[in-house]
């Protein structure tokens, strides 16, 4: 019996060193290794197979000799080496762990290297997207309905870039929750370089960064729409915040689409350009989202009602305001010279100090401004951009 788990043991590692083999063979991507491995029959038979079979197997015959020749396996065993050094992991096909919703897609990932909890690729999850160049508004829904959803147990996927990507991890850490970052470089290449403590909390607080790029892969633009269809593809549905007429966003949204998720948009302000892309996504049918129930509603009742257990065994969640529900309005009463502050301040707009100044100057002095603005600061419910403008915080 110890023989047999042993020698199934060998199998396994072999069957995975073929996968990354093949990944890191030139000229082989996802589509044509699935075909090779498919014609092969088993994974472990690629590195014992003649030039004849691979060539057979579909395999350009440059690729097929890279493999023959031993090259393919040399890089593999160098590129695991590496991986386990650098304190990640590598995923293929083989493992269990491999997520399930990445093999319903049409062309999974034959390799996924990781950093961080494998667990939660196979966790329902929320693909959060949109422009790297949001209206505080974009942002502020972005942290806030990540932040809610986070709350109630749900992953948050989104790719770190800058904008709503790092809005929508920020509030799933803020929240306490767990949030999976898909790059498009290797998991030691940070990408924007200003995220890297963003990065490193995204591991610390029991999260996931996953790609399917070996080690030292630079950010080059073609990777950024081909890993769209894995974030869509392990998610149950993709959220699309803010996104210009022609944006990556739009292919994320394009491939959920193909891969049967659900699409939920938040409509903007139509003098907005990156309202263009939810907007028009509403018209052709994705929901309208304004707060977490449009989404949690809409869950499959399976995937709800175990969230919902796991909340209640976690002792619940709060809600982004404390003390009350998620909304973008709060009802609790403001001191006077607040409320007049407040209601000249937009969530979508901002407003420059000097400008609230003078708008106000009829009503208020400016040292009555300065105390309203601290104290709504305070409260959590202005928040101060650079150059002295301010908005209302979600």
């Amino acid at each position: 019996m110890a023989l047999a788990q042993q020698d199934a043991a060998v199998v396994k590692e072999q069957a995975r060193l073929a996968w990354v083999a093949l990944t890191l063979t030139p000229g082989m991507g996802p589509t044509r290794i699935w075909k090779a491995m498919n014609r092969l029959g088993a994974a472990e038979r690629v590195l014992e197979a003649s030039l004849t079979e691979l060539e057979g197997a579909g395999m350009p015959a440059q690729s097929a000799q890279f493999v023959f020749e031993g090259k393919a396996k040399a890089a593999a065993e160098d590129e695991l080496k590496r991986v386990g050094e650098a304190g990640g992991s590598i995923l293929t096909p083989e493992d269990e762990a491999y997520p399930e919703r990445l093999r319903e897609i049409y062309d999974p990932p034959s390799t996924l290297w990781i950093r961080g909890d494998l667990s939660l690729l196979a966790r329902p999850g929320i693909a959060v997207v949109g422009t790297r160049q949001p209206s505080p508004y974009g942002a502020g829904m972005a942290e806030l309905l990540s932040r809610d959803l986070a709350n109630r147990r749900m992953v948050i996927l989104s790719g770190m870039a800058r904008g709503v990507d790092t809005a929508a991890h920020k509030g799933a850490i803020e929240a306490g929750g767990k949030t999976v970052a898909v790059w498009g470089t290797g998991i030691d290449v940070i990408y924007p370089k200003e995220n890297k403590k963003l990065a490193e909390q995204i591991v610390a607080t029991g999260g996931t960064i996953v790609s399917e790029y070996p080690l030292g892969t630079f950010p080059a633009p073609q990777n950024f729409p081909i890993r769209n269809r894995i974030l869509s593809g392990m998610s149950v549905g993709v959220l699309v915040i803010e996104a210009a007429e022609y944006s990556g966003t739009r292919i994320t949204a394009r491939c959920a689409m193909e891969q049967n998720r659900d699409v939920y948009a938040v409509p903007g302000n139509v003098t907005n350009k990156n309202a263009w892309g939810p907007n028009t996504l509403i018209k052709q049918g994705a929901k309208l989202t304004a707060t977490w129930e449009d989404i949690w509603e809409d869950l499959p009742s399976q995937i709800r009602l175990a969230l919902e257990d796991e909340q209640a065994a976690a002792g619940g969640g709060s809600e982004s305001k404390p003390g009350g529900a998620a909304s973008l309005f709060n009802d609790t009463p403001l001191p006077e010279h607040e409320r007049i502050v407040f209601e000249k301040l937009r969530h979508d707009e901002s407003t420059q100090l000097d400008e609230l100044i003078e708008q106000l100057e009829a009503e208020l002095g400016s040292a009555e401004i300065f105390t309203a603005l601290f104290e709504l600061e305070l409260a959590g419910r202005v928040r101060q951009l650079p150059g002295k403008n301010y908005v209302r915080a979600f």
